[in-house]
């Protein structure tokens, strides 16, 4: 995802850092690590793999519960309930409209926590579990597509680039 400066508010001087078309992300209210997630720039919405999503209410107010990602990527299925943020209608991959429940949490990814608006969706039929979508990765990372995994690596210092 290119950015070109003309394109943005001044707001000062921003660091973009360097991403590659796949990389590893950590969901750390989750406790789960090192999940594969595809950056796509073609999608707004980010997603996450869930196994059982439904809408629960607590007292007056909506929570999601969910089994996120499946026995490829965790040793034992743990439901959560997060509290719900938003119903959104999602274009999914075949271009058919359907409406996503939208929860806050926060990954992990260049040992950086970021705060992150995600759908909950059945992903099994994908080869990513997580897709990293536009609204995610604006005004963070510049998407190099030549490349992948430069969040696994630690001692990787990923160029910043400076946008006025």
């Amino acid at each position: 995802m290119s950015i070109h400066p003309k394109n943005r508010k001044s707001t000062g001087n921003r660091s973009l850092k360097t991403i590659g078309w796949k990389e590893s992300v950590d969901f750390i209210e989750l406790g789960i690590q090192d999940i594969p997630a595809k950056i796509d720039t073609g999608a707004k919405t980010s997603v996450l793999h869930c196994k059982y999503i439904e809408l629960v209410k607590i007292g007056r107010k909506s929570y999601v519960k969910f089994v996120p990602l499946d026995e490829k990527y965790v040793s034992h299925s743990q439901a959560f309930t997060l509290p719900f943020h938003k119903e959104r209608k999602v274009k999914n991959s075949f271009g058919s409209e359907e409406n996503r429940f939208i929860i806050k949490t926060n990954i992990r990814l260049f040992n950086e926590s970021f705060e992150i608006e995600i759908s909950l969706r059945d992903r099994s039929d994908m080869e990513y579990p997580v897709l990293l979508g536009r609204s995610f990765l604006r005004r963070k990372f510049l998407v190099d597509v030549s490349k992948a995994n430069l969040s696994r690596n630690d001692n990787h210092k990923s160029p910043e680039i400076t946008v006025k």
